[in-house]
């Protein structure tokens, strides 16, 4: 049951609370260096699991059941940490970037409910590709919010704007992230509404 891929979706979950830990300081740009190098790892081993586990033909039900939670638990980990820390604020309209990482939150809880409704009908809900290039918005301007903290001095001028190139790309792909999210979440809504009685 302990498989390569099941270690390593594992020590996605463990390496959490030190990703929290490293982004708990929001001045600490050291801090926010390796925790961007973590997040990467964290990255790479969520494509290494599931490409090992196929290729090797050990997918197991326990790799099945924890990969999506392990995504669901640093993601939510990352946005919350960072929504409390300030980070998601920009020029314009300040923290109302936090709606987006709101809508990205949301919708994880109500996917993963519909999947376990679905799952007692023996319905399955296969991840569409659209839902796949959502959750790489999401992951990429997760990186990148961290990646801007972690170098702030990389920045441009933009008019009488002065941006933070990393941070400023990270807002973009997540309201990206968060439009696909609510196109992704209707599709399932409507998969699981044709089985509700």
């Amino acid at each position: 049951m302990l498989t390569l891929p099941n270690l390593l979706t594992l020590s996605r979950i463990f390496a959490v609370p030190l990703l929290a830990f490293l982004l708990w300081w929001p001045r600490w740009e050291f801090g926010y260096g390796l925790a961007f190098v973590l997040y990467c790892l964290m990255g790479i081993t969520d494509y290494f699991d599931g490409y090992l586990a196929r290729s090797s033909g050990t997918v197991s039900k326990l790799g099945v059941f924890l990969d999506p939670i392990a995504d669901k638990i640093m993601v939510a980990a990352v946005i919350l940490v960072l929504t409390a820390q300030g980070i998601l604020r920009g020029p314009y309209v300040g923290d109302m970037h936090v709606i987006a990482g709101l809508v990205i939150l949301v919708r994880e809880i109500a996917v993963s409910g519909l999947r376990e409704f679905l799952g007692g009908l023996q319905v399955s809900m296969p991840v569409s590709r659209l839902a796949k290039w959502k959750t790489t918005f999401q992951l990429v301007s997760l990186g990148a919010l961290i990646l801007g903290a972690a170098m702030p001095w990389w920045t441009i001028a933009l008019g009488v704007l002065e941006i933070n190139v990393p941070h400023t790309l990270g807002l973009t792909t997540l309201w990206a992230a968060a439009v696909l999210t609510l196109v992704t979440g209707w599709d399932y809504l409507r998969v699981g509404l044709k089985h509700m009685d």
